[in-house]
Formats: structure tokens, sequence, C-alpha cells
């Protein structure tokens, strides 16, 4: 088990090498507003992080990561383009694993250009695969975009599709709105009982808990208004079904999605900017051929990526969390900047986890 001053110093390395591809040294505060945090996450991210607050700036949590003080940064008025790094601790709260670390530390890289998307993909991925060279890793790769278009491209409501686009993150959650849309699932009693009625169903009975009358009877609406909505199509549940199924290496990845956007055409853009990566990552000398893409990568642990995804993974110690993580966030910038944005990608890395390994390997 390395030490903390081991730790350290080899963030301090891994961080050195990212100022010597242009990233610019940041260190954001260790407490961070609850309020964004919340907005961004719910009331979920009380289970993963440390709170706490003050008379003054209300609730705070200790920083869970890098990337959305990152982003707040720069949009106050960060230079463009513009590259960061950063070494530091972050803290999560785990109640259900004692031997999962509840602070580490972790480097990081960030990129914010305009310019070329697809490169400046290939560049954080290509500066990544460099910093972990030597270690058995299996790397995966994905694209969170391509799954929001097919979401965008379906023949159904917004209203659906608002939620399947917020639970994508949740497999499961996912899954069963899907088959609800889908007519697959059976209703259930209850909800025949409620649909069943007319007009308003509050008014005759006390108001108890946090939801207003109004707020009751417009979800009441929007379940009868669903209700009504045709199902999503067999033909588009199959299709979105081999999407996800995906998992091949890029090129023969890109070549199943390209026939499976005969029938969701609305992935094509997404596919488009997947091909354009793959050539920067082939500029930059990365195996192509060699390197997996899974279309559901990303979507249990990633909620704010929107575009590109990837992990490395000590295959001998699945026990262990991911030695790096990354991916595009577009959308994040937006949300913190009101509107305005700029295309964003970036990882972390852990230096804990690469001592781990490096250890073993010379025991």
């Amino acid at each position: 088990m390395p030490n903390r001053s081991q730790i350290e110093a080899r963030a301090a390395l891994l961080r050195q090498r990212f100022e010597v591809a242009g990233g610019v040294v940041v260190d954001p505060p260790l407490l961070q507003p609850a309020d964004i945090l919340l907005d961004l996450y719910g009331e979920d991210i009380r289970a993963r992080a440390y709170v706490t607050s003050d008379a003054l700036r209300g609730e705070q949590m200790l920083r869970p990561d890098f990337t959305l003080p990152m982003v707040q940064m720069h949009m106050k008025g960060g230079a463009e383009p513009a590259r960061y790094t950063y070494a530091g601790q972050v803290f999560r709260r785990q109640e259900h694993d004692p031997d999962r670390a509840n602070e580490f530390v972790q480097v990081g890289y960030e990129v914010f250009d305009r310019t070329d998307p697809a490169d400046a993909d290939a560049e954080v991925f290509a500066l990544f695969q460099l910093q972990l060279r030597g270690l058995e890793l299996r790397v995966a790769t994905g694209d969170i975009g391509i799954l929001l278009a097919a979401v965008e491209g379906l023949n159904t409501t917004e209203v659906r599709k608002s939620a399947l686009r917020r639970h994508i993150w949740r497999p499961r959650r996912f899954r069963a709105l899907l088959d609800r849309f889908a007519g697959r699932t059976p209703m259930s009693e209850s909800r025949k009982k409620l649909l069943s009625t007319t007009g308003p169903l509050t008014g005759t009975a006390p108001e108890i808990g946090k939801r207003r009358a109004a707020e009751i009877d417009a979800r009441v609406e929007t379940l009868r208004a669903d209700a009504a909505a045709p199902p999503i199509s067999e033909h588009e549940m199959e299709a979105l079904e081999a999407l996800l199924a995906v998992r091949e290496t890029v090129p023969y990845a890109l070549e199943q999605m390209r026939d499976i956007a005969v029938d969701l055409p609305a992935i094509l853009p997404a596919l488009d900017r997947l091909e354009a990566r793959t050539s920067a990552m082939k500029a930059r000398g990365i195996a192509i051929d060699q390197l997996d893409f899974e279309a559901s990568y990303g979507r249990t642990s990633m909620e704010y990526y929107d575009g590109f995804v990837f992990g490395f993974y000590a295959e001998r110690r699945p026990d262990l969390p991911p030695i790096a993580t990354g991916g595009r966030y577009d959308a994040l910038t937006r949300y913190l900047g009101q509107e305005d944005e700029i295309p964003a990608v970036g990882g972390v890395i852990r230096p804990d986890l690469i001592l781990t390994l490096e250890g073993e390997v010379r025991s």
C-alpha cells in the first residue's frame, strides 16, 4: 500500500507531464456550493458527498471531483483556447464498502477548445494512455452522444424523450421506461385506477408533504397524456436494443452502428463525429484496430459526460476502481455558462492506484 508521500510525489510527476502538454496549473477550493451539485445530480449526490454548511455560504460539499469547479472557473472568464491541469484530494462517502477510499488524490487534464473537438478528444486520450504506459490495463471507450442522439430521434413525445435522457445514466431505470413507453410492461392496477379519473384530484383533502396541489394535478395530467400517446414502435425498440448491445473494436463497432443507422438515422451526425475522432486518434499513433468500443459504456458513473468517454481498468484487480477515466462534457459548460458554451473534454487519473499496481509487479 503506497504511503501519502509516495502518492503526492507521483501526483506531482503526473501533473508536471500535463503541464508540459500545455496545462495551466489550477487549484479549485475544497468546499463547493451544494446547490449546483444538487441541481446537476439530484438528491442522490448526498449519498456520495460530505455535506456541511455555514451561516454565510449556506450548504457546502467537500469537493467530490474537479470537473465542476474547473468548468465554473473557466466559464467565469477563462482564456480560449485553454488547457488546465490539477492535483489534489477529492472526497467520496462510502456507505457500503469500507475498503474503498473516501479520500484520495486525483490528477487531471482539461481542454476547452472550439477549434477541433475530435482532435481535442484524441489529444486527451493519447495523453492519458501515455501516462499509463507500461501497465497492463484494459481500455474501454464509448460515446454517450450516440445514445442521446438515438433517444432524440425516437418517434415519441418530448415528455418521454426528456425522461429517457434524464435516466440514460441509470440503465435499469432507462430500460424500465423504455419497456413502459413501448407498451411491453403491463400497467399497474393503481395506475389504471388513477387514469380512469377525470379532472383535478386535489382540493378535498389536506395538503401533507412537500408537493402542492398544483404540482400533483400537473403530474396527473402528464400521466394521462402519456397514457394516451401511442407506444414506441417495435421497429425502433429493436434498433435501439441493437445499438445498446454494440461492443466491438472501434472500426467494427462503427460499421455495425452505420447499419443500425438505417433504422435510427438520428445517430448519423454522432457517428460522423466518432469517425472524425477515430481519424484524429490514428494520426496520434493510437492503435484503433485494437481499441474497444462499447455503446453502453459510461452509463453508470459518468453523469455529466455527453460525448466521448473512456476508462482504463486493471483486469487482474477487478476490486479496484478505474485507474483513469474521462470524456466530453459540452452540455455542462452550457449549463454552468448560462447558455454560453464551449466544447470541453478532460479526464482524471489516480496516482495511488498506479503505485499499487506497480508494487504488485515488482513483488
